[in-house]
């Protein structure tokens, strides 16, 4: 993962140990004092988000202790990898959309950053500019141009 993902991964895992888990400690202590727990909403709600963040909690402590970090802003060359920066042209529409490829747990496709493992990304991996790549995803198949490739840690 980069370095960046790997940063936001544990501002989650703070904020779950910081704010989130001794806030709903504290829901379910309240919850408590409303009397019988059997037909308790608040308390049954509140033990069910706790289940929740200790879940999220023990799967980024096993993440961020086995990651793996590159420093993509030391990387260059002109085949796509892990890391890299793509614009693409679709080659229907002309329409051109960039993506930067990262590690699963970093993945954000509204801001750009697609998983290493999603089917567009296995279609880009040993490409270069210039070359056409034809890609099949659950939305059916599209094909594409790459058009630029660049390596930046953002």
């Amino acid at each position: 993962m980069t370095r960046k993902g790997l940063t936001l991964l544990e501002q989650e895992l703070k904020q779950l140990r910081s704010v989130d888990r001794p806030g709903v400690i504290k829901a379910i202590a309240e919850a408590r004092e409303h009397g019988d727990l059997s037909e308790n909403a608040e308390y049954h709600a509140a033990r069910e988000r706790q289940s929740f963040i200790e879940g999220r909690i023990s799967e980024l402590e096993d993440v961020i202790g086995r990651a793996d970090v590159i420093d993509v802003s030391k990387m260059s060359g002109e085949t796509i990898r892990f890391g890299a920066m793509v614009t693409l042209a679709d080659e229907d529409t002309d329409e051109e959309v960039t993506y930067h490829i990262v590690g699963p747990y970093e993945a954000d496709l509204k801001n750009g950053r697609i998983s290493i493992q999603s089917p567009i990304a296995k279609a880009l991996v040993g490409k270069t500019e210039g070359d056409s790549v034809e890609v099949t995803a659950p939305g059916g198949s599209r094909s594409y141009e790459v058009v630029t490739v660049k390596f930046a840690d953002l």
